[in-house]
């Protein structure tokens, strides 16, 4: 599964993990009963923020329905999100996923060079177009801003720089966040809350930009080691640069949030806000830089003590990664959880942030750790609970 937005159990409290992975699963499924089992591969951790916004702007929380044991949940029942968000969530990944395969069969990118793998995948992208188009149509939402994102990223990466000497990185992602703005909008009409719409754009480029650039981050060594097309590289935009461009849509996408009116505000902002930024950290970390300046323990600055431990690789790495993918992440090697938890922090109620705006729990909740295990306490004016 891809996607920037990630969040692992060591930062996400336990409710809104819960609530995070019945949204997960509520995509998965909705996938699978309207679309048929193989489009469940386009399922990712960023399409399903679409549903997190449209319940986050409900009075009530969204409907849910008890699914039954799944090996990727480690053979668990669970209760997922069954909305209209979902299907939103359902119809975006699939038109983003047509859009990324026609991308790769018409740069001939590994496999796809193969005749026989790009007609076959190509006649996947068109089914999955064909399918997201309708869900999309049935929920009255306009998908040209998705299907021309990738004619237009591409029309972008084929032009020369020589041909045009003065565009930036900016420019470049102009595409995704075109496409992200409008599903992000979208929600706001499925919700009946029009005055959050242009609150909800601003958000959705900020985030678009920050997933095209962390993107081009992690893959900048790999795509100089091959040739391949990298944003970065082409613009000449070093790390340093790039770091300053995602803390500026990060910015920029925290202070939308901040403008929106969500009665249900808290898994919103802990995966808009605060694992946004753990994302850019972690690109950047494993890219080796971070921002100057970084006191120890900060995301962004390098782990404390001891390295944590190495994935060992061989027969022991491939049965692991197997057991993790077979529970759905309930089962993870030391080596993973260790590399985690160094790019989190283990927040308490002095002073966390994972949702946004609980910096004074500990005066509401005396005693309390309320955004990491519930609050408990009547009136409390933080948005943990």
């Amino acid at each position: 599964m891809l996607g920037i937005v990630r969040p692992c159990r060591h930062a996400l409290c336990k409710g809104l993990y819960a609530d995070w992975m019945g949204h997960l699963c509520g995509l998965c499924l909705a996938l699978r009963d309207e679309h048929g089992h193989l489009s469940r591969l386009v399922t990712n951790y960023d399409g399903l923020l679409v549903s997190v916004l449209t319940e986050a702007q409900s009075p009530a929380s969204a409907s849910r329905r008890r699914a039954g044991p799944c090996a990727l949940r480690g053979f668990k029942s669970a209760d997922v999100v069954e909305s209209e968000g979902v299907r939103l969530a359902a119809s975006v990944s699939l038109l983003l996923a047509a859009g990324k395969v026609r991308d790769h069969v018409s740069d001939g990118d590994g496999a796809y060079a193969r005749r026989p793998v790009a007609a076959g995948a190509t006649r996947l992208a068109g089914r999955w177009s064909s399918a997201g188009t309708a869900t999309a149509g049935a929920l009255g939402f306009d998908p040209t801003p998705l299907t021309a994102a990738a004619d237009r990223q591409a029309l972008l990466e084929r032009v020369p720089a020589q041909a045009s000497p003065r565009r930036g990185l900016p420019e470049l992602t102009v595409p995704t966040e075109d496409a992200v703005a409008a599903a992000f909008a979208h929600t706001a009409v499925l919700t009946g809350r029009p005055h959050n719409r242009e609150a909800l754009e601003t958000a959705g480029r900020g985030f678009g930009r920050l997933a095209h650039l962390i993107d081009a981050v992690e893959d900048l060594a790999d795509d100089r080691a091959s040739g391949a097309y990298n944003p970065l590289a082409a613009t000449g935009t070093g790390l340093d640069e790039a770091r300053r461009h995602c803390d500026a849509a990060h910015a920029e996408l925290r202070a939308a949030v901040d403008e929106l009116d969500l009665p249900r505000p808290a898994l919103t902002r802990a995966l808009l806000v605060r694992e946004t930024g753990t994302a850019i950290s972690r690109a950047f970390t494993t890219a080796g830089t971070h921002t100057p300046g970084h006191p120890p323990g900060h995301p962004g600055a390098p782990p404390e003590g001891r390295p944590p431990k190495r994935d060992p690789g061989g027969l022991l790495s491939m049965a692991c990664a197997t057991m993790t993918c077979c529970t759905c992440g309930l089962y993870r090697p030391a080596w993973d959880e260790e590399h985690e938890s160094s790019c989190c922090s283990r927040l308490d109620c002095s002073g966390c942030d994972c949702c946004g705006n609980c910096g004074n729990c500990s005066s509401c909740c005396p005693g309390e750790n309320c955004c990491c295990d519930g609050c408990s306490c009547d009136g409390c004016s933080c948005d943990c609970g």
